[in-house]
Order: structure tokens, then C-alpha cells, then sequence
């Protein structure tokens, strides 16, 4: 026996016996397969849908129906018939039809009953409800189109919720409808909202997948596309992303050995896998460090030597290892590179001694790492410099780079010539070859290769060739060394440690003043056990003060030089990152200690004072007459030290010494320098007065260029700075000074050629100053350069008061060329 009901409600109910919800299913169907029981009279339409709403389910036509269904036999049970058909009358609904309703579920049950479904003694989830019924309603399936306001159907259809159902205005983005009909447009009756997933499952025989997009997934290990699922025309899914093995098993078998096996792309703990990816990495280093791309054989060689080896039906990562558990059992090197398969022919003439891959500076060692990455910051070699030791490296032989590239070197150096000494050098890559061919190796450790090539360049031809002539801004960067400054951090359990990037450049000088905070952090976790603050006096906590401290951090030795830090009322002891840092901090340190540990004699020195000495005095830009001796004492202080043998206090010894022949010392040499600081002051104090009556406009240049030397040479803690040999000095400066307040208001034309020339050797001296390193600004060769622009300035404005050496721009030029540190 068939089921009484049209094919596609009978679909219904047998998906509705699979899924537990026959017993509802069977009241729905019934429904369907005939006219609505509900009325709604013309005249009375507003109480008949007051009347229904109470059967209304806010998401579903069809459980609304299961609604009314309920309702209907619990009334039936309470009633007399008379009295049920009078309730059906006044509720609005038609009392035929409900009979009607009633005899073909029932004889739909037992139509069912015959086919041998069973019905479901629980009551079956709204979902199990519309799963069942969503069987028969595939073609009734609707995609709401929020810009056009209606649903995209099956095979083009557009339609609309009637404004009878639940689920008007609501609108979700799937529907599933069991009628449509067309009137002034067409209308959706007795609906529900459906899920896409529930669609494609129920309609797998129906539709239809488009694949596009073939890729490499390196988190499944296997090849992917894009799925697109549509029914009817409607679009089930849009982008789904899906294995392609079992699509297109060719594609993914090549996609899986291109990028997973050939290209690396794969996370895998297969000991080939890895060997081979090492090796290819090594060998890899050879194109870099040659700038080529021909040495290492192309991915298709790769490709074919797997190709030929793994098996047709392995088409992912999940296949591989499950082939490869057996197959390495019998060859475990099958799948093994060979440096013979990678390597071309042209590689042997990449030799290690050409593109080291360490590069040593006495005692240290640096890992040398080669990029062929043109445009990128570290295109060509690249020195990695542990933070550990970044203090010690020096800037020296990294300008002759590797041997390897030095040839492409010395070339672009010479192309860089001026155009009139560029053409006694054609062709340059021929003057290069000859002149690298002479000079050999580095000759001496301070010895630039500029200076070697300009050297042997001048001596092969009569044109003279000087290092300033070689425009080393035009040299492209990857000749130029790239230093990059690492701190590595030990591994954590069973991980690898972790190499941590500071900083990188082409200019080691920058780097190590950008990183000297993080030189000085580490240097301090290393000496933790040897820096101490707030002391007062050489005690136990000082000891002796060692040259060097060295302490092994992350495997690397650690060398830094302790000094003595003055802090202002104490001294720190504190490991800093040159040799002439800790001089300079150790020499003001130990003054420090000095002081706290010396009365001062101001009381017996100013009884020694004429009033005309305490009146010179009073003027000094300290701002009180006890600052200025106390300025006067640390200098005296200084230079009792610095007479001392060996000028040095590293021990509790030589401090006790220093400290008897500073109290024995200080008064008389006190004495003097206040002595030499009355005309001094007296004398700046004359100069101060004439720029104030300096008042014509044509003057202001040269009063301004006198204000900035004054305040330069006459400022707060200016006598400790000159130091006690020079301060006789500053009374020649100063009445240098004078004079040219005198003679330059009268020939300003050639005051001002004058100043021209000084400043153009300040300006000159700045970037000088600039291109140093902060600690090295202050060593004592750097210090004279500056005093020697002092003394240019007497030989111009002031030449009868003469000059101890002879002095020019030229000299101070020379000075600050041999100060300097070597190009990099």
C-alpha cells in the first residue's frame, strides 16, 4: 500500500521515520495535502487572526500547524461533537476541514504502519521536524537577497513571505517554504528557516560542486581548493575550503611534493626531510656569498628526484607517513639529498678562503652570514657581533671586506675617482685587478684599504691618488660589511635558544652608541658581583680595583674595565665598556674620594688672599666666590694626582698616598691656580664689558662670535675642565679676545674674513666631534683638537701674542685626520 499523498510529502515522511519525527511529520503532511482549516472571513478578518495567533510559533508555519493540531484534540476529548463543531464556528475554523484533516492522518498512519515505519514514542525537536520536511522541499529552498528585499529560489525563481506567515518582516537568510504561489508576485506560505548544511546533506544527489583555486596548505599537509555547492541555482556554499586529493589526485600529489617536500613547506619531524632542507640551506650559502643564482640546480630537478621515488597514491602529508613507515624500512636513504644532486658544476669555484664564515679580530671571533637580497639593508656580508662583546669590537679591517668581494671593491672605489683621475685608470676593473694583485693581504692592522689601493694606484701611475679622493658614498651597500648585533637567550627545556636581533647597520661606531645602554645592562648582570654605590671612601668594598674584569655569559666572555663613578656626594663602583672610559670615570672618581676625605683650607688660603685678588674673584660664573675655590681645589686635586709616579689610584695603597700628599700639597697649589685665576677673570671681565658697549649694528656678527668663545672658555667648573697646565692659558685666549674688540671694530671686512676661516674649521670640528663615539669625545687626543681651534684663533686676531706650536686649518685638518677612526 502507497502512501495517499503527493510524492514529495510522502519523501517527507519517510525521512521523518529516519530521524525520529514521524509522529509530528505525519500531522504536517496531512495538512498540506489539503485546503487550510482556518478561516478568515472578509468581514471578520482581524478576529479570526486574533483568534489564531494563539497557535502561532514565533519561527515556524509548520510547528504552528502542530500548534493547532494539539489544540484541536484536547478540545475534541473535553467536547461533545455538537459542542466541538459550535467551538470550530466560533474560533474560525472549518469543522469539515478539521474532519478532513483527522481521516487523512489517520489514514496516513496506518498506511505507514503498513510500510512497516515506526513512529517515535518521544516527542521529536523542531529541528528533527524541519530536517524531515526539508526532504521534500529541496526545489522550495530560498537565499534572501538583502539588497533586492527577496529570496533567490531555485532555477531563478524570486519570491517574497507572504504577510501571512510567521516569519514576514523576519526574513532569515534561509527559508524553505512549502508553497509558492504566484498572484501579483510570487509568495512564500508555510514556512520556516532552514541551515545551508542541512540543505547540501538532504540534496547530495542533487548538487552541484565547482572546485577552484588549487593550493598548498601548510597547516593540513595537503592540497586545498575552494568549493563552491549550489542547488538549483542557488548557492549552498560559496568558499568553502576542502582537500583536493581525492578531487583532482594529480594536481595534489605535485602541489604536496612542489611546496611541502621541495619548498620546505611543511611541518614534519621525517629525519630526511630535514637533513635535506640543512644541506640545502648550507650549499644555498654558496649562491650568496658568490651573488648567484647558478650554482644550486633548479626545483624541477628536486621535483623529479621525488617524483620518481614516492609512490602515485601519496597525494598528502597524512599519505606520505603512512607510506613512508614502511617504505624507509628498506631504504632508509631513499628519499636522502647528495651534495652531487644539488650542486652544479661552477660551485668549487666558491672557496671558503674567498667567503669565510668567521671573521676574527685578535682574541674575538664573529659568525660571517651571506645575503644576495639587492635593495634589502642586509644585501651581502654580515658580521654577527654578540652584545657581550660589542665594547671591544674596533672598527679596524672590516673596510677591506671579505677577499671574495674585495676585487668588486677596489673596482668601485676607483670608478668613484674624480672624473680628471677616473680616466688615467680605463678600464677600471683591469687597475683594480693589478693593484689588489700587488698589495696582497691587510699589511697593517690601522691601515685602511683606501688608503692601500691609493697607495699602490699612485705608485703604478704618475697621477697622484690621496684616500679623499675615493667617494666611498657611492660604493654600493652590499660592499659595505653589515653588523648585526645579537643577544642570545638559552633555550627553555627542550627548545632551541633563541637569537634575539639588537641592531643592525652598516656603521659599527652607531650601533655601539645606540646599544651602550644595553652593553652597560649587560655588563652590569655580569659584574653583579663586583659593582657596588654610595661609598664614601676607599674601604674593603673597593679593594683593589682591577684593570679588567672578564665573566663567561651564554658561552662568551664578558670584558669590561671598572672604574670608580662619580655620583656627586659618593662614588660608584660600576664595570663600563672601554679602557678609556673607566680612565676618565676612575680620574674624577678618585678626585671625588679626595675631596670627601679632604678639609678644605679656605680659612688659611683666603687669610693668604690680597683684597684685590678676593675682589677679582668675585666675578666668575660659578655664581659665589666658595663654588670657584672649590672648582680651584678639584683642579689642584687632579694635578697633584696626575704628578704622582705612575699617576694612577687602583689599589687602597696608592689612594692613602694620594690622599697624604694631597693634604701636604693642596694649600700651595690652591694658591696658585687662584693666583693665575685673578687676571684671567679680571681680563674676562674687561671683554665682557666691551661686547656690552659693542652696540653697532655692522658689529653684531663679531660680538655674537666673541659671546659664544667667552661663555666656552668662562663657565661654571671651568678650572677643573682647562686642567692646571693649561690654565695659564686662557689669559692669552681672553686677551686675544680683547685685542679683537679693539682692532676688529675698526676693520670689520677683515674681522669677518677672518671669522669665516674659524668657522668654517668649527663647523668642520663638529661633524668631527659627531662622528666619534661618546666616550672616545673626551680622550685627551680629541681634547687638544679643541684647544687648538683656541689657539687658531690668537694666530688670527691676535698674532703678536704668538702661539706655543705653529697652528693653521691645515694642521687642525691633519689632527682630527689622524684622530679619527678608520672607515668602515
Amino acid at each position: 500500500m502507497a502512501l495517499p499523498v503527493d510524492p514529495r510529502l510522502a519523501r517527507m515522511v519517510i525521512e521523518a521515520e529516519r530521524n525520529g519525527a514521524l509522529r509530528e511529520v505525519q500531522v504536517i503532511v496531512a495538512a498540506l495535502s489539503m485546503q487550510d482549516p482556518r478561516e478568515r472571513p472578509a468581514d471578520r478578518q482581524a478576529q479570526a487572526d486574533q483568534s489564531h495567533a494563539r497557535f502561532k510559533d514565533e519561527t515556524s508555519d509548520f510547528v504552528t500547524l502542530l500548534n493547532l493540531w494539539s489544540y484541536l484534540k484536547k478540545q475534541q476529548k473535553e467536547l461533545s461533537n455538537s459542542a466541538f463543531r459550535r467551538m470550530c464556528k466560533r474560533e474560525y475554523l472549518h469543522y469539515l476541514r478539521v474532519r478532513e484533516w483527522q481521516d487523512l492522518h489517520t489514514q496516513l498512519k496506518q498506511a505507514a504502519k503498513s510500510l512497516g515505519l515506526q513512529a517515535n514514542s518521544n516527542e521529536a525537536s523542531p529541528d528533527q521536524v524541519h530536517q524531515s520536511l526539508l526532504a521534500g522541499l529541496l526545489s522550495h529552498v530560498g537565499l534572501y537577497d538583502r539588497d533586492k528585499r527577496e529570496y533567490a529560489g531555485a532555477r531563478g525563481a524570486r519570491f517574497v513571505i507572504q504577510p501571512g506567515s510567521v516569519l514576514h518582516r523576519k526574513n532569515p537568510d534561509w527559508v524553505m517554504t512549502a508553497e509558492l504561489v504566484e498572484t501579483t508576485r510570487l509568495w512564500a506560505r508555510v514556512n520556516a528557516p532552514t541551515d545551508p548544511a542541512w540543505v547540501e546533506r538532504a540534496a547530495a544527489h542533487l548538487v552541484k560542486r565547482s572546485y577552484s583555486e588549487p593550493r598548498w596548505s601548510r597547516s593540513r599537509a595537503s592540497a586545498v581548493a575552494t568549493e563552491r555547492v549550489t542547488l538549483y541555482g542557488v548557492p549552498l556554499v560559496a568558499d568553502r575550503t576542502v582537500a583536493y586529493g581525492r578531487i583532482d589526485p594529480e594536481v595534489a600529489r605535485d602541489l604536496f611534493i612542489r611546496h611541502g617536500l621541495v619548498e620546505g613547506d611543511w611541518d614534519t619531524l621525517h629525519d630526511f626531510f630535514h637533513a635535506n632542507r640543512r644541506l640545502i640551506r648550507e650549499l644555498g650559502e654558496l649562491e650568496a656569498r658568490a651573488r648567484r643564482r647558478d650554482i644550486l640546480v633548479d626545483d624541477e630537478t628536486l621535483v623529479e628526484f621525488y617524483d620518481a621515488r614516492i609512490p602515485e597514491e601519496v597525494v598528502s602529508g597524512a599519505h606520505f607517513d603512512t607510506w613512508w613507515k614502511t617504505a624507509r624500512r628498506a631504504d632508509a636513504q631513499l628519499l636522502t639529498f647528495t651534495e652531487d644532486l644539488l650542486v652544479s658544476d661552477d660551485a668549487s669555484l666558491v672557496s671558503d678562503r674567498d667567503y669565510p664564515g668567521t671573521w676574527r679580530q685578535g682574541e674575538l671571533e664573529f659568525t660571517v652570514t651571506y645575503q644576495f637580497e639587492p635593495g634589502s639593508g642586509s644585501d651581502g656580508v654580515t658580521v654577527h657581533v654578540p652584545i657581550e662583546v660589542l665594547n671591544r669590537v674596533r672598527p679596524d679591517g672590516f673596510d677591506w671586506q671579505v677577499p671574495g668581494l674585495r676585487e668588486e671593491l677596489a673596482t668601485a672605489l676607483v670608478k668613484s675617482l674624480p672624473k680628471d683621475l677616473r680616466r688615467n685608470f680605463v678600464p677600471a676593473p683591469d687597475h683594480a685587478r693589478r693593484a689588489l694583485a700587488a698589495i696582497g693581504e691587510p699589511r697593517e692592522a690601522d691601515e685602511t684599504f683606501v688608503e692601500a689601493l691609493a697607495e699602490e694606484l699612485t705608485a703604478r701611475r704618475v697621477v697622484p691618488v690621496a684616500p679623499s679622493d675615493f667617494d666611498v658614498s657611492r660604493v654600493p651597500d652590499h660592499l659595505r660589511v653589515t653588523f648585526a648585533v645579537e643577544r642570545t637567550h638559552p633555550r627553555k627545556g627542550r627548545g632551541r635558544a633563541r637569537v634575539e636581533l639588537l641592531g643592525e647597520g652598516k656603521d659599527l661606531q652607531a650601533l655601539q652608541d645606540e646599544l651602550a645602554p644595553a652593553v652597560r645592562t649587560t655588563m652590569a648582570r655580569a659584574a653583579a658581583s663586583i659593582e657596588r654605590t654610595g661609598l664614601t671612601s676607599w674601604t674593603e668594598a673597593i679593594g683593589i680595583l682591577p684593570e679588567t674584569f672578564e665573566q663567561q655569559v651564554a658561552g662568551k666572555p664578558v670584558v669590561g674595565y671598572p672604574a670608580l663613578v662619580d655620583t656627586g656626594a659618593a662614588v660608584d663602583v660600576r664595570v663600563l665598556g672601554t679602557a678609556s672610559e673607566r680612565d676618565r670615570a676612575t680620574r674624577v672618581g678618585v678626585r671625588r674620594l679626595l675631596l670627601l676625605n679632604t678639609t678644605p683650607p679656605w680659612k688659611r688660603l683666603l687669610a693668604l688672599l690680597t683684597n684685590e685678588q678676593k675682589l677679582s674673584l668675585g666675578y666668575n660664573p660659578h655664581g659665589s666666590v666658595p663654588l670657584l675655590l672649590e672648582d680651584a681645589l678639584a683642579c689642584a686635586v687632579d694635578s697633584v694626582v696626575a704628578e704622582m709616579p705612575g699617576a694612577r689610584v687602583r689599589t687602597p695603597e696608592e689612594f692613602d698616598r694620594a690622599l697624604a700628599t694631597v693634604k701636604q700639597q693642596a694649600v700651595p697649589r690652591v694658591l696658585q691656580i687662584v693666583e693665575s685665576l685673578a687676571p684671567i677673570l679680571d681680563t674676562a671681565r674687561e671683554v665682557s664689558l666691551g661686547l656690552r658697549r659693542l652696540t653697532a649694528p655692522a658689529a653684531a656678527e663679531m660680538a655674537r662670535d666673541l659671546r659664544k668663545q667667552l661663555d666656552t672658555l668662562i663657565r661654571p667648573g671651568f678650572v677643573a675642565d682647562t686642567g692646571y697646565h693649561r690654565l695659564p692659558q686662557l689669559r692669552r685666549y681672553l686677551a686675544a679676545m680683547a685685542e679683537r674688540l679693539e682692532k676688529g671694530a675698526q676693520d670689520l671686512a677683515k674681522d669677518r674674513d677672518r671669522m669665516a676661516t674659524v668657522h668654517t674649521v668649527e663647523e668642520e670640528h663638529e661633524k668631527f666631534l659627531a662622528g666619534l663615539p661618546p666616550q672616545r669625545r673626551a680622550d685627551d687626543d680629541v681634547v687638544d683638537i679643541g684647544w687648538m681651534l683656541q689657539e687658531l684663533r690668537v694666530s688670527l686676531f691676535a698674532q703678536r701674542l704668538g702661539t706655543p706650536q705653529p697652528v693653521s686649518a691645515k694642521r687642525i685638518y691633519a689632527a682630527m685626520d689622524r684622530t679619527e677612526s678608520p672607515l668602515t
